[in-house]
C-alpha cells in the first residue's frame, strides 16, 4: 500500500511541477474555472524553508515538507499556495491542513519577510467518495452558544473522480483527468477513441487510479492513439485471465489495483460474446464487486445473453 501511495505522490508531484498544469487546478480550484492565475506568474517554492513543518529539535530528526508549494501573483499581489495529495480518506484533513497553513504563516514571520496569505486545498485520487469533513466546525462539536466564538478553517477537496473536465484549460490536466475518471468507471468505450494523447498522461492516469498498465502496454514514442492501446492491453488481460482463471478455474492473487482492468477486460469478453452491451448492464458491471467479477469470468463460456449475465452478478 505504501509503494501505491508513493507513487501516486510522486506522479502528482511531477504532474503539478508544470507551471501549466498547477495554474490550471489551482483556477478550478479556487475561481471555477476563470483564468486569473497564470502560468507565467507563478514561483516554485518546492524545499524552500517556508514549507518546511516545524524546527529541526534533534540532529537526526527528520525534515518534513508539504507536498506542493507555489507563489502565485493575483493582480501584483503574492500568495502562497499548497496543495496536498490524497490517495485514501483521512478524517482528520481539516487538522493537518490547519496546521500546515499555520506553519506556513509561522516561517514567514521568523524569517523577518512580508507575510503573504496562504490557500491551500486537497487533490484527493481515492476510489470512495470524500465524506469527511471540509471546515475545522464541521468536525467539532461545539455548543451552540460559542459557535460564533470559534475560528473556522476551510479545507475544498477536489475529487479526481468529479472534476468537471470541460472547465480545464490545459491539455495535459484535462488528458489526465478524463482518462483517470474513465478508469475508474470502467468505461471501456470512452477509453477507446481514436484520438492521440501522450504517454505520459496515459501513465499518469494509471498510477492515479492504480490501472495495471505495463511498459509493453505502451508503444514507443510521446504520443499513443488510445483506440490500439486499449486494444492491446486487453489482449494482454485476456491471456492473462486466460491462465489464472479460465484453466486453473479460479483468479488468484487479484489485486484490488486491477479491479479496474478486470472490468474493462470482461465488458469487452461479453461484447464480443454478445455482440453489444445494454447501457444498464454496463452500468450494473460498474459497480459489481470482485467476487462477482471473478465468477463471472469463470463462467464466461456459459453466457449467452444479458440475462445469463444478471443471473450471475446478481
Amino acid at each position: 500500500m505504501s509503494q501505491i501511495r508513493n507513487a501516486s505522490d510522486s506522479t502528482c508531484k511531477k504532474l503539478f511541477r508544470d507551471d501549466g498544469c498547477f495554474a490550471d487546478i489551482c483556477n478550478y480550484a479556487f475561481f471555477q474555472g476563470k483564468q486569473i492565475i497564470k502560468p507565467e506568474e507563478l514561483v516554485s517554492r518546492e524545499n524552500d524553508v517556508s514549507t518546511l513543518m516545524g524546527k529541526e529539535l534533534l540532529p537526526m530528526e527528520t525534515k518534513r515538507y508539504r507536498d506542493i508549494v507555489r507563489k502565485a501573483s493575483i493582480n501584483g499581489n503574492y500568495m502562497i499556495i499548497g496543495v496536498e495529495h490524497q490517495s485514501t480518506l483521512d478524517k482528520n484533513m481539516i487538522i493537518r491542513i490547519l496546521n500546515y497553513d499555520a506553519q506556513l504563516y509561522i516561517n514567514q514571520v521568523e524569517s523577518g519577510k512580508e507575510v503573504r496569505p496562504v490557500g491551500s486545498f486537497v487533490f484527493y485520487t481515492g476510489d470512495k467518495e470524500w465524506t469527511y469533513p471540509k471546515s475545522l466546525k464541521e468536525s467539532l462539536k461545539i455548543p451552540p452558544e460559542m459557535k460564533d466564538y470559534i475560528n473556522d478553517w476551510k479545507l475544498p477537496v477536489l475529487e479526481l473522480q468529479k472534476i468537471d473536465s470541460g472547465m480545464l484549460k490545459n491539455q495535459r490536466l484535462k488528458e489526465v483527468v478524463e482518462i483517470s475518471q474513465s478508469m475508474f468507471k470502467g468505461d471501456y468505450e470512452k477509453l477507446r477513441t481514436n484520438r492521440m494523447i501522450s504517454v505520459e498522461s496515459f501513465k499518469m492516469a494509471a498510477i492515479f487510479t492504480h490501472t495495471d498498465i505495463k511498459e509493453e502496454d505502451l508503444p514507443e514514442g510521446d504520443e499513443i492513439n488510445m483506440c490500439k492501446a486499449m486494444d492491446q492491453l486487453f489482449q494482454r488481460m485476456r491471456d492473462e485471465g486466460e491462465v489464472l482463471g479460465l484453466e486453473k478455474g479460479e483468479l488468484i492473487g487479484l489485486e484490488k489495483g486491477k479491479l479496474n482492468t478486470l472490468r474493462f477486460t470482461l465488458k469487452e469478453q461479453l461484447k464480443v460474446k454478445l455482440g453489444t452491451l445494454s447501457s444498464p448492464l454496463e452500468e450494473r458491471l460498474t459497480e459489481t464487486s470482485l467476487e462477482k467479477l471473478n465468477e463471472l469470468t469463470l463462467n464466461i463460456f456459459n453466457i449467452n445473453n444479458e440475462e445469463d449475465v444478471l443471473r450471475i452478478i446478481c
